[in-house]
């Protein structure tokens, strides 16, 4: 199989699996003996790891179970009593956490209307909580943070960042750009799944989503999972050759434009890795299929939609139309070798060809 789908997960980093492995016959952080002791030690070590990465405080990073939990732990704590604002291309966990959000539109290259975001915060009684993602995970857009930022400061508005694509891959100071607090998840950057973070700006107090018993400050119960925490510390700056895999992304695109293809959003700025491939005419679960049989595992839309495919509320929005079912996702892994280019490039050429005939 030719795995081109790092945007549902990012194949396991080494460093990662090591971090993981050391941690597994560790004994519970919370616990008093040395056992404890310990584990804790593991933990917090990870806890400054991340805070150093991100240039927040260690007390200021909670871990958590992945992006869902950070993102609805962001909204509870953050958003309470205040209107929210969510970006029209956001990722179900913030629009199932922000079921009555007021939508800032995006325009035809998927980047938010920065001038509708200004008059909505201007048009709110109190201070509102803005949810912006900082790279899309269907098309790769990535949202201007920082025009963003001054926005929302100058309407005394907070503005979370769902950092979960962009990170490993386009880092940057989000705090610095305006940011309240941030969500990440580990296994998108090449640790094990199972752990995230909400890392909120300096002393920002935070009520816990799930009270449990106190771990994390109080800020959020439950046993942390320690072997998969240690591997996202551990996965946290290791290297990407964004050149190299941008270079793929390109030539993929070009062959693929040729055949018909199109790609929504190609003239705004994206990750690295990430395509949205648009072929008129053919449904997205018909491609998927046919590139799945040919041993290549792409995805339509987001990973986190129980197997679903259906017409994409990130392309639709950004004026679609028909195209919104008709897209695929290719995502190149940070392992992606240059094999992979002529493999994907024939397998579609052959999909495009059984497709467009039956069709």
């Amino acid at each position: 199989m030719l795995y081109l789908d790092a945007n549902a997960t990012e194949p396991l980093r080494p460093e990662a699996r090591q971090a993981s492995v050391a941690a597994l016959g560790l004994g519970n952080p919370s616990s008093t003996h040395a056992a404890g002791r310990a584990a804790r030690r593991v933990l917090e070590d990870a806890r400054e790891t991340v805070a150093r990465f991100f240039g927040a405080a260690a007390k200021d990073v909670i871990f958590c179970s992945g992006a869902t939990e950070a993102n609805a732990l962001a909204v509870h704590a953050l958003g309470a009593g205040r209107p929210k604002l969510c970006g029209a291309t956001e990722h179900d966990a913030i629009r199932a956490a922000t079921p009555d959000a007021i939508i800032v539109p995006v325009d035809a290259r998927g980047q938010a209307d920065l001038a509708a975001l200004d008059a909505l915060l201007a048009a709110q009684a109190i201070p509102a909580l803005v949810c912006l993602m900082a790279a899309n995970n269907e098309t790769g857009i990535l949202h201007d943070i920082e025009a963003a930022g001054r926005i929302c400061a100058a309407h005394g508005a907070l503005l979370h960042v769902d950092a979960v694509q962009a990170v490993g891959r386009d880092n940057r100071d989000w705090f610095g750009l305006g940011a309240a607090s941030i969500a990440v998840s580990g296994h998108k950057f090449g640790a094990p799944m199972g752990a995230g973070a909400l890392i909120v700006s300096a002393g920002r107090a935070v009520a816990p989503l799930l009270p449990g018993g106190g771990q994390e400050q109080g800020r959020r119960g439950g046993t942390p999972s320690l072997p998969a925490i240690a591997g996202l510390a551990a996965a946290l700056g290791a290297p990407y050759d964004s050149a190299k895999i941008v270079a793929y992304r390109d030539e993929i695109e070009a062959f693929c434009v040729r055949l018909g293809a199109m790609v929504p959003g190609a003239g705004a700025p994206r990750l690295p890795n990430t395509t949205c491939l648009a072929l008129p005419g053919v449904r997205a679960d018909t491609q998927l299929i046919a590139l799945d049989m040919a041993g290549i595992a792409v995805s339509a839309g987001s990973a986190c939609s129980s197997g679903k495919v259906a017409a994409s509320h990130v392309l639709e929005a950004m004026g679609a139309g028909a195209l919104a079912g008709q897209a695929i996702r290719v995502s190149l892994p940070w392992d992606v070798a240059a094999d992979a280019v002529p493999a994907f490039c024939a397998a579609y050429e052959k999909m495009r060809m059984r497709c467009v005939e039956k069709a």
